[in-house]
């Protein structure tokens, strides 16, 4: 069964899991017909294949250590760190070590989709 999304004024906490970070899992935290958060949790050394979205996107390192890998070279980022992608920009994750991750996704009718080829 899937859990709850959040909804629009609730407070949504993004702590740092600290050692309870290896026992948890990714949720998407709240979806609207514009934006959705999610919570990635990345064990070290798991890799999320090159993919793109249609929309800008922001990614935020809450703990650990995560590599965004582009076409064009990478972006590390520490906790405390986020870089803001381009819409359609083709990017993967690497975490180097147990990682956190809050994305922020800009959605159009509710849906993310594929950005541009």
């Amino acid at each position: 069964m899937a859990l709850p999304h959040a909804q629009l004024m609730d407070i949504i906490s993004v702590q740092p899991l600290g050692d309870a970070l290896v026992d948890a899992f990714s949720t998407s935290l709240i979806k609207t017909e514009q934006m959705q958060l999610l919570h990635l949790v990345l064990p070290a050394r798991h890799d999320m294949p090159d993919h793109h979205v249609a929309h800008e996107c922001c990614i935020h390192c809450l703990e650990g250590d995560v590599e965004v890998t582009l076409p064009s070279g990478s972006r590390r980022l520490a906790p405390g760190q986020l870089v803001v992608l381009p819409a359609g920009q083709r990017h993967g994750l690497r975490a180097r070590a147990d990682s956190a991750v809050l994305l922020t996704l800009q959605l159009r009718q509710g849906d993310a989709g594929p950005g541009p080829a």
